[in-house]
Order: structure tokens, then C-alpha cells, then sequence
């Protein structure tokens, strides 16, 4: 990575599911890389990726379906510690316990989507995050995304109405497919001036050379 184009503004385009602990971390990092770059050339846009696509619309109890897909609570218990482990190596406290329920993340990219239009996407990605990692909080249900739409400074009566449509849905599961393939296989992953494509969660130094290369250009 080693050429950028210099247009006003760089496009950083980010595919991620609001349930994935790397995704939480990488965008802490992130975040932190911009706080100390304060004049980063990055337009982020976030794009859907499911985790589980198929996962039933209420979601299911987050540790009997880890325990049935890593093979018992030994397992499970290895595979947060380490995940743990890894957070605090970049600054994370990161419990993976905490959310009690795997919800489907279909509605949740649905307000991603909207909140996009309104200017609001990065305040709501955040916000998305630190309910479901923070505060162990139901993302997908339609009260608790409408609080966090709230919080972000979107219309709750509007939104709590999209929710009960099927507003834009077919549209969300379009983009996730084609993201799939055109060669997304996990998250997250990160589309740079719609070139450079850079998977998992970047420590803030990256992201600091990466905007110290785009000034230089």
C-alpha cells in the first residue's frame, strides 16, 4: 500500500456486523486513529455483512448456541479468554459474555442504512456497538434500536415505524450477497479509496500510517 490518490476526501468504505467482537475493536482503534488525526482525509461509510444470516429473527441464547457450535462450555470459555486477551493487547476491554442474546443483525444494518441518509451513521454505528458489547443490550429488538436511533438524533416514532415494515430489507440482504461475492468472507473488513482492501482489526498505528501515506500523495 504504498500509492494514494489525493482527492479531497478518501473513501473508507467499511463492511462489519455489530455482533462481531473484532469489528468492536477494530472500530475502537479506528476511532482512536482519527481522534489523533484530526484532520484524516476518511468519508467512512458503513456496508452490511451478517455474521448469521440465518439466524432466526428473535436470535437465540448466546451461550447455548456457542456451546453447541464450539463444542462445549470448555471451548467456549477458551475461545472468549482469548478473545479477552486480544482486546486488551489494543486497549479494549472486551467481555464477550456480556450480551446474553445473538440477535439477527438484519434490522439493526437496516437503521445503519437510514441513519446514512440522516448524517447520523457513524454516531449510530457507535452507539450500536457499545449497546450490544457495553451494555449487553437485545440489538435486534425494535424498542432497543429505537432508543439508539434516538440517542443519535433520529425520529423514534419514525423509525420504530420502519422497523415494523419491511422497509429496505431486501435491499440490506442484496448488498451483503454482493459484498460475499465480490470476496468478503469475514469482518471486519475495510475498502480503502475503493482500491486497497485491508481485513481484520487494525491496530491504531496502521491507521495512522496509512494517513500520514495519504497526506504525502
Amino acid at each position: 500500500m504504498t500509492e494514494f490518490t489525493s482527492p479531497t476526501a478518501t473513501r473508507l468504505d467499511i463492511f462489519s456486523d455489530p455482533v462481531c467482537p473484532w469489528c468492536h475493536v477494530g472500530k475502537l482503534n479506528l476511532d482512536r486513529a482519527l481522534a489523533e488525526n484530526p484532520g484524516h482525509p476518511f468519508r467512512i461509510e458503513w456496508h452490511p455483512f451478517q455474521l448469521n444470516p440465518d439466524m432466526p429473527a428473535g436470535g437465540v441464547a448466546k451461550r447455548a448456541y456457542l456451546e453447541e457450535k464450539f463444542g462445549g462450555s470448555a471451548r467456549v470459555d477458551a475461545v472468549h479468554e482469548r478473545l479477552r486477551e486480544v482486546a486488551r493487547q489494543n486497549g479494549v476491554e472486551l467481555d464477550p459474555d456480556r450480551p446474553a442474546q445473538i440477535p439477527n443483525t438484519l434490522d439493526a444494518h437496516r437503521l445503519i442504512h437510514w441513519a446514512g441518509i440522516e448524517g447520523l451513521q457513524q454516531e449510530v454505528v457507535t452507539r450500536l456497538f457499545q449497546a450490544y458489547w457495553d451494555e449487553g443490550r437485545d440489538i435486534g429488538a425494535a424498542q432497543v434500536l429505537a432508543d439508539i436511533a434516538a440517542g443519535a438524533g433520529m425520529d423514534k416514532a419514525a423509525v420504530l415505524r420502519l422497523l415494523a415494515s419491511d422497509a429496505d430489507a431486501s435491499d440490506i440482504l442484496a448488498r451483503d450477497e454482493d459484498a460475499r461475492r465480490k470476496g468478503v468472507s469475514s469482518v471486519p473488513t475495510f475498502l480503502i479509496s475503493q482500491h486497497y482492501v485491508v481485513s481484520g482489526a487494525q491496530p491504531p498505528e496502521f491507521w495512522g500510517n496509512v494517513i500520514r501515506e495519504i497526506a504525502k500523495s
